[in-house]
C-alpha cells in the first residue's frame, strides 16, 4: 500500500513537519505555495540544505537517566523554552489571514522570540502588543537614512530586544519559479487566477479579508500608492545594493541593545562583525533562496563556533524539518536555530494553531532525541554525539568550506 501523508484540515492530526507541509499544499493556491517553497536558478543550495543532515550519523549512549529531558537554552541572557525562534519572513497575510500576528501569538505562547520582517503585514507596534513576546525586529537596509533612523526608533519605542541586520538579500535572489507564476508584478497568470477559485477556503481566509500592504514601509508611499504592489515595488527598488561595513557600523551607533548580523557564512566576515560590536550572527544561506550554489550553514558551524562561540551568540537557519536536525545544530556548536518554511507550512495549514502544532512538533522531537541519544540536557550536547556518516561527501563540504 502507497503510503500518503496526512493532508486533511485538522492541523492537531499532524504527525510531522511533512504533514503540515502537505496540509498546507492542499490548501493553497499553486503559486502562493511555490512562493513558500521554492529557491533560487537550480535549487542546488535548497537540496544541498537537506542532504547535509543525512551526513551527520548520531553515536548514542545508552543506560543514562533520561527521565527528566531539559530543553531550555539561555539566548541573549533570557531563559527560551526551547533553542528556537521564529525567522523573519515577510508576506505572511498571503498564507493566513494577519499571518504575523499568528506567528509572533504562537512564539509567546511557545516561549521564544519571534523576529519580525520589515516586510511584514503587520506594523512593528501590532506585534509588539502581543503579551509575553520576546521581540525582535529584522531590518533590510535601505537607500534613504532617514527612514533607516525612523524604523530603528521605532523598534525602540517599541522595546524590540534585538534588531537583526540581513546581509544578503542586498541584490535579490533569481527565483525563476516565482517569475514563472506571474504576468508582472504581483499580478498571477491567468492560469494561476483559476487555480485560486479551486482554493475556496484560502479565497475566504485571504482574499475577501485583503492582503495589507508592507505596513513598516506606508510612511514613505504618496497615500495614492499605499498599495501592496506598491509597497513591494518600493522595496525592491529602494533595498541598498552598496550595503556595507561602515553602514553596518553606523547602525550600531543608533542601536543601543543587542544586535545580530543575518546572512553571514564566511568565518572572516563573522570576525569583522566582533570587531564592530555585533553581539550575535546568523549563519544562513537564505533558505536557499539568494544564491544558489552556496555551502548549507551546517559546513561552516563547526569552525565558527570554535571560533567565535565564547564572544557572540551563533545562531543557524536553512533546511531544518526536524527536532533531529536542531540536536546536530546545537551539538556542533549553535546556540539556536531559526524556523522559516516549518511555520509557515502550520500558518498556511491552519493558522495560529498549525504555527503552534508546528513548533510543538519539533519541540517534541528535540526532547525525544536528546533522551535517546543519551543527552538529557543541551549542555551535555557536543561534537562526540555525531558521526560524519558519508565521509566522501563531508569532504565536499571540508573543500568548499577552505575556499570561503
Amino acid at each position: 500500500m502507497k503510503r500518503r501523508l496526512r493532508a486533511s484540515g485538522d492541523v492537531a492530526r499532524a504527525c510531522s513537519i511533512a504533514d503540515l507541509r502537505a496540509m498546507a499544499q492542499c490548501r493553497l493556491p499553486s503559486f502562493v505555495f511555490e512562493y513558500l517553497e521554492g529557491g533560487a536558478e537550480d535549487e542546488v543550495t535548497l537540496r544541498r540544505n537537506r542532504a547535509v543532515f543525512e551526513d551527520l550519523a548520531f553515536v548514542p549512549t545508552t543506560l543514562v537517566k533520561a527521565g527528566a529531558v531539559d530543553t531550555t537554552r539561555t539566548i541573549f541572557d533570557q531563559p527560551a523554552k526551547l533553542p528556537l525562534m521564529i525567522a523573519p519572513m515577510g508576506f505572511c497575510g498571503l498564507f493566513s489571514h494577519r499571518g504575523d500576528v499568528s506567528l509572533a501569538r504562537a512564539a509567546s505562547a511557545a516561549g521564544i522570540p519571534f523576529i519580525q520582517s520589515t516586510v511584514s503585514n503587520a506594523s512593528i507596534e501590532d506585534i509588539a502588543a502581543v503579551p509575553g513576546l520576546r521581540h525582535w525586529m529584522q531590518l533590510y537596509v535601505f537607500r534613504s537614512r532617514p527612514f533607516m533612523e525612523r524604523l530603528v526608533a521605532r523598534a525602540l519605542a517599541a522595546n524590540c530586544e534585538a534588531l537583526v541586520i540581513t546581509t544578503d538579500a542586498s541584490v535579490f535572489g533569481n527565483r525563476e519559479w516565482d517569475r514563472r507564476n506571474y504576468r508582472r508584478a504581483t499580478e498571477p497568470t491567468f492560469r494561476n487566477k483559476v487555480d485560486v477559485l479551486l482554493h475556496p477556503r484560502w479565497m475566504r481566509d485571504v482574499v475577501l479579508r485583503g492582503i495589507p500592504a508592507f505596513q513598516n514601509l506606508l510612511e514613505v508611499l504618496p497615500p495614492d500608492q499605499q498599495t501592496l504592489a506598491a509597497s513591494a515595488t518600493w522595496s525592491r527598488r529602494e533595498v541598498d545594493p552598496d550595503l556595507d561595513w561602515e553602514r553596518v557600523s553606523w547602525l550600531r551607533s543608533l542601536w543601543p541593545r543587542k544586535l545580530v548580523l543575518k546572512g553571514l557564512l564566511a568565518p572572516v566576515d563573522v570576525k569583522q562583525a566582533l570587531g564592530i560590536g555585533v553581539d550575535g550572527v546568523v549563519l544562513s544561506n537564505h533558505g536557499g533562496r539568494q544564491l544558489d550554489g552556496a555551502i548549507s550553514p551546517m559546513t561552516v558551524l563547526p569552525e565558527i563556533a570554535s571560533r567565535f562561540g565564547g564572544d557572540m551568540t551563533i545562531l543557524i537557519d536553512s533546511g531544518f524539518r526536524r527536532g533531529t536536525d536542531i540536536v546536530k545544530a546545537i551539538a556542533l556548536g549553535a546556540d539556536g536555530v531559526l524556523l522559516g518554511r516549518p511555520v509557515l507550512y502550520g500558518l498556511a495549514a491552519g493558522g495560529e494553531a498549525g504555527v503552534r502544532k508546528a513548533i510543538d512538533t519539533l519541540g517534541e522531537e528535540f526532547a525525544r532525541a536528546l533522551a535517546l541519544l543519551g543527552r538529557p540536557s543541551i549542555a551535555q550536547l557536543d561534537p562526540t554525539c555525531l558521526y560524519r556518516a558519508d565521509a566522501n561527501r563531508m569532504a565536499q563540504y571540508e573543500k568548499a568550506e577552505r575556499l570561503v
